[in-house]
């Protein structure tokens, strides 16, 4: 056997191995190279969405009180607590996870607010749910690997060591 797998090497049969592993090596390298772009652009895409629906919420706040009063039922909280927290949560964590400054902690608060986001309805619109798993398999991705080099996180952590 030992050598059948000799002759078949050196006789050109193990070439294409050889080129597989190359080509495997090189699109790992592209993907290594995509990772700290692809960080940013989910963060970009996430905070977006939240900071638009909390512009949204700070715009007309009396429609918002009477939605979280009516509409959205938050457990645990007062509709008028509910609707602060929300509207906070939804204008600064953005913020927080576009600079990547406390990046998993704004990951993990804007989670909490996306999943609130879907109990708190009684109904909601199988596209509004996917859109929501979305955010949230983002979120759970950047809270879990950090929100790349590309943020204040990776600076702070590089000039204090």
């Amino acid at each position: 056997m030992k050598s059948l797998l000799a002759t078949s090497t050196r006789a050109g049969g193990g070439h294409w191995l050889t080129r597989f592993a190359t080509l495997v090596a090189s699109g790992h390298r592209v993907l290594d190279a995509l990772q700290v772009p692809a960080a940013l652009l989910a963060r970009l895409y996430v905070a977006s969405a939240f900071f638009s629906s909390g512009l949204t919420k700070l715009r007309d706040w009396d429609i918002t009180l009477s939605l979280f009063m009516d509409e959205y039922h938050v457990p645990l909280l007062s509709p008028e607590l509910a609707a602060w927290m929300g509207t906070a949560g939804e204008l600064v964590l953005p913020v927080l996870l576009v600079l990547g400054l406390g990046g998993r902690f704004a990951a993990l608060g804007l989670s909490v607010i996306n999943v609130m986001a879907v109990l708190s309805l009684s109904e909601i619109a199988p596209a509004a749910l996917q859109q929501h798993i979305t955010w949230g398999v983002l979120l759970l991705t950047l809270a879990l690997y950090g929100p790349g080099a590309w943020a204040a996180d990776r600076l702070i952590n590089k000039n204090g060591r």
